[in-house]
């Protein structure tokens, strides 16, 4: 039975698996029918009169069943022949059971799992720089990687399972395997040449990954997110040079856009000498009319970028008419700014909330909720936070406990004469059923919304948030705009800003000959010279230089259709693209 002994091995080693359980049971059988069988065989010899050893029995019984019939021993009886058969049949059924099991379970089966092990890299090529390290694929490093992927930025996702890292390489995601608190890993992945490394796990777990990194590199940017406000200096410490307290800047972002009274702009972002700000048209004199007729360029020399849409944002064309609920996004200097607030202010007296009439209410009581109220209350706004656990009241702000889809609790927080509501849960699906009840209580109240991931961005403005912030975005923004390839900027939510080569098509043209506005909805704001300065003050008259890079700003897809229209040529010739721009001239 020796031969047995490294099948046996193998099946004990593998005896607490299920292939394993089933191939003891397929031994087993095959095992008991020798002793049946060999048992037989020495009653049927006895039946004739003859006498074989044991050995011998078993040395029938394995050479009938194998089907090698040596014919050494051989019954003289038919009853014998027919137990040859039935001895032969059985062991051939057996083994064409036993052998292929085994093989496939425990030589093919194997070396297939070690080949798809194998898929998932250890380490990185040599040549790889300038690439983005991402530790996880929490909501914020989905959206990062995929704006890098739109960038054609090269990212790697580390991942410490390797189960996981394989069935993520096989999902199509750039993926390496290894331990993330080991400085080898790093190594492998190519950190010294690295431009990034972004983690957004638990702060301890972050303090780790960076601490870990800092020992092969101190090159590459390290941006880690934190729960903590006391986690904050302990990441700096291991080497952070960006943490982001999303619940903080979540908040501040939120009573920002609260305390913009009535049309007053509300500056966003910047670059250059250029803001980037929003204006409230409710209860103003813009709303019913087209941009066309306001004219605010000449004017007061801001620039209408587009206007937001409960989260949808229409670039700026002519032909837009402003409706009661849209929020202009305006470019300009700080004076043409307050030119503009100047224009408005008639507008602005009537429809701006007086700080002392106004109250907020705030859904959950978490760091987002926390973080709006603080900064609504240093303002001098009534602020009252409604939280259903106990254990997150804390002193210093006005409360109210209990469940926020309670009508009553909401009454005791001042739903009634509240003039705004912010929902900061941190369930996308409890903001959206909170959002769907208060706007039902209150259709005339300015909801502000909060989500984790970005596909409920649309979910929240058609329950009825006039305003939604993601925390996956928020952050991925944050991280972009310190990684900043290919000269892009977000500014806001859809928003940014691209550098791109003069286009031969417009080389030594004056930009007034172009519609760039209209064929792809995005504004040219500045000129980089070869030499890299920034001028945001162009002459429409005056030729574009053909080594100099335009600016522009817009949307996603407003830098698609830009690409396509001068760069790539995937939006037809010019001839075409103008009789387009001539008809749509005339439809409007």
């Amino acid at each position: 039975m020796k031969f047995l002994t490294p099948l046996l091995s193998m099946l004990a080693a593998s005896g607490g698996s299920t292939r394993g359980r089933a191939a003891l049971r397929l031994v087993g059988v095959f095992l008991v029918s020798i002793v049946v069988f060999s048992i037989g065989f020495h009653a049927i010899m006895a039946f004739e009169g003859r006498d074989f050893s044991w050995w011998s029995s078993v040395y029938w019984t394995v050479v009938t069943m194998s089907t090698l019939g040596f014919g050494d021993i051989v019954f003289e009886s038919d009853l014998g022949r027919m137990y040859s058969v039935l001895v032969l049949l059985t062991g051939s059924v057996l083994i064409l059971m036993l052998l292929p099991f085994t093989f496939i379970q425990f030589v093919y089966v194997p070396w297939r799992e070690a080949q798809r092990r194998a898929r998932a890299p250890r380490q990185l090529p040599a040549d790889t720089r300038g690439h983005l390290l991402v530790t996880g694929l929490e909501p914020l490093q989905e959206v990062l990687i995929q704006r890098a992927g739109t960038a054609g930025v090269p990212w790697v996702l580390l991942v410490e399972d390797v189960d996981l890292a394989i069935s993520l390489s096989d999902a199509g995601y750039s993926v390496m395997y290894g331990q993330l608190d080991d400085p080898d890993t790093y190594r492998a992945a190519r950190a010294q040449q690295a431009a990034m490394l972004v983690t957004a796990r638990s702060d301890t777990v972050n303090t780790n990954i960076v601490f870990t990194m800092r020992e092969v590199t101190d090159a590459a940017t390290a941006v880690a997110t934190a729960n903590s406000q006391d986690s904050i200096d302990v990441l700096e410490l291991a080497g952070c040079d960006r943490v982001l307290d999303l619940g903080t800047l979540l908040g501040r972002s939120f009573a920002q856009r609260m305390l913009s009274p009535g049309a007053r702009s509300r500056i966003i972002s910047s670059f250059e000498d250029l803001e980037v700000a929003e204006s409230a048209v409710h209860g103003t004199s813009l709303v019913g009319r087209r941009l066309a007729e306001l004219d605010l360029r000449a004017r007061v020399g801001v620039s209408v970028i587009g206007a937001w849409d409960r989260g949808r944002l229409h670039m700026a064309r002519p032909g837009l008419e402003i409706e009661e609920h849209h929020v202009l996004v305006l470019l300009g200097r700080r004076d043409q700014l307050d030119a503009y607030d100047d224009l408005l202010a008639a507008d602005d007296a009537l429809g701006a909330r007086q700080v002392d009439e106004a109250h907020v209410v705030v859904l959950g009581g978490g760091r987002v909720g926390r973080a709006t109220a603080h900064a609504l209350v240093e303002a001098g706004i009534s602020t009252t936070i409604v939280e259903r656990r106990p254990e997150r009241i804390r002193p210093g702000a006005s409360y109210v406990q209990g469940d926020a889809a309670d009508r009553d609790v909401l009454r005791r927080a001042g739903i009634d004469r509240a003039t705004g509501v912010v929902v900061t849960t941190h369930e996308d699906d409890v903001n959206v059923y909170l959002t769907i009840y208060c706007r039902r209580l209150r259709p005339d109240v300015e909801i502000l919304g909060r989500v984790n991931v970005d596909r409920n961005l649309s979910t929240m403005h058609r329950a009825g948030a006039d305003f939604v912030l993601s925390y996956a975005s928020t952050g991925a923004s944050e991280a972009w705009n310190l990684l900043r390839p290919d000269s892009v900027l977000v500014l806001a939510e859809g928003l940014l800003v691209f550098e791109v080569p003069v286009p031969d098509e417009l080389a030594r043209r004056p930009l007034a000959e172009a519609d760039i506005p209209d064929e792809t909805g995005c504004q040219v704001v500045g000129l980089v010279s070869p030499d890299g300065r920034v001028t945001t003050r162009i002459d429409p008259a005056e030729p574009l230089p053909a080594d100099g890079k335009l600016m522009l700003i817009g949307d996603e897809q407003g830098q698609e259709d830009f690409y396509g229209s001068y760069v790539t040529g995937t939006n037809g010739p010019w001839w075409s693209r103008q009789w387009r721009r001539l008809r749509g001239t005339a439809d409007r």
